[in-house]
């Protein structure tokens, strides 16, 4: 009975290609199985930062699972963008997504909107900042709570909320990250292009 020399380059190719087969099935199997659980992870964070953004926090996934589905009300979305009609202790608050660049890589967010077009509260998040500077934007609740009150319109409809190195303008105003000019350049950029999107939808 013939043996297999399991020297030969032949018996090694084709040992690493079943083998490489196997492994491979394996991950496919185990991301289809586990799947459906990082679904319902990602859409319970995003729950989650939206709610950030109405100024609730420190809720597991229950709570948030619950307080989302008692204040949000409706949703929309045009070209990837969304925006959630929500009420919160009798009170109308528009919520809105945003997406921009940061330094390093892409920044989102959400930005709430009482009823007076002032910013009700508002969260960021980011995919690649340096932590202690750019990263400051989603870790820091402190600098994410100086958005609160600030005016987003003037008179005339032009956005106005900005976010620059020395604050002239209080009511429209908040200053930079320390140590990171360009993320907070990046978020600036990003308030003014989706805000003024959705205005010129109609939806502000």
């Amino acid at each position: 009975m013939a043996k297999f020399n399991t020297n030969s380059n032949v018996y090694i190719i084709c040992y690493s290609a079943i083998l490489v087969v196997i492994v491979a099935f394996l991950l496919a199997f185990v991301y289809q199985a586990l799947k459906p659980m990082q679904d319902a992870n990602v859409a319970l964070d995003v729950k989650k930062q939206i709610l950030y953004s109405l100024n609730i926090r420190n809720l597991d996934g229950a709570e948030a699972e619950a307080k989302y589905a008692e204040v949000v009300k409706a949703e929309k979305e045009y070209d990837g963008q969304r925006v959630y009609q929500c009420q919160l202790d009798g009170q109308d608050i528009l919520v809105v997504s945003l997406k921009g660049m940061g330094l390093w890589g892409g920044i989102s967010g959400y930005l709430a909107i009482d009823l007076e077009g002032k910013v009700f509260g508002a969260y960021f998040n980011h995919e690649s900042e340096t932590a202690g500077l750019g990263a400051e934007i989603k870790d820091s609740q402190a600098w994410q709570e100086k958005f609160i009150g600030k005016q987003i319109f003037d008179d005339k409809g032009n956005v106005v909320l900005s976010v620059v190195k020395k604050v002239e303008d209080p009511e429209t105003q908040v200053d930079c990250v320390t140590g990171a000019t360009l993320t907070s350049n990046g978020v600036d950029a990003m308030l003014k292009d989706c805000l003024k999107k959705l205005q010129i939808k109609g939806d502000l």
